[in-house]
């Protein structure tokens, strides 16, 4: 399974960038409260809606930070499962399709323990100085558990434009 990410935030950043997708720009949201920055580029897979009502969020690993806006044809390795102030938040973790420094990387144990941790513990922790923000620590899953949350936020997507009318 491959698809684009379309990059919102480059790992090393502690600015919260978002798509405002009625414009379709990219806005500052916030700076992270917490002394942390985002541990891979991060962003979304565009014609998915996830259960908050947003385009599912995706990390891609990649060996130089890309920039807002640009898009990442990726393919999904794992997902990080974890609950925040709106319920349950769900991350795809992917490597760059075609990129042969990453031929190898093709589920969950094909990622660095050490990795997977630094991933974990910022989607953990980096809510927790920000007033009426939380986030619960999470679990990994694989691959296989990663494209079934794919394709049922592409259905939820598909679905909700069939109900707008569109």
């Amino acid at each position: 399974m491959e698809f684009d990410v379309v990059i919102e935030i480059p790992a090393g950043s502690r600015n919260k960038y978002v798509m405002d997708h009625r414009l379709g720009r990219i806005r500052l949201e916030r700076m992270l409260f917490t002394a942390t920055s985002y541990p891979a580029d991060y962003g979304y897979i565009p014609d998915t809606l996830a259960a908050d009502g947003e385009p599912l969020d995706a990390m891609v690993l990649l060996d130089t930070p890309a920039f807002p806006g640009v898009e990442v044809t990726a393919r999904p390795v794992a997902a990080y499962r974890h609950q925040d102030e709106q319920g349950l938040d769900v991350k795809i973790l992917c490597v760059p399709a075609g990129d042969h420094r990453y031929a190898g990387v093709r589920d969950l144990a094909d990622v660095p323990a050490e990795r997977l941790n630094e991933i974990g513990h910022f989607f953990d922790v980096y809510k927790d100085t920000e007033p009426g923000r939380h986030a619960e620590p999470g679990s990994w899953c694989d691959r296989r558990a990663a494209e079934e949350i794919i394709a049922a936020d592409r259905r939820r997507h598909a679905e909700s434009l069939a109900d707008a009318g569109k």
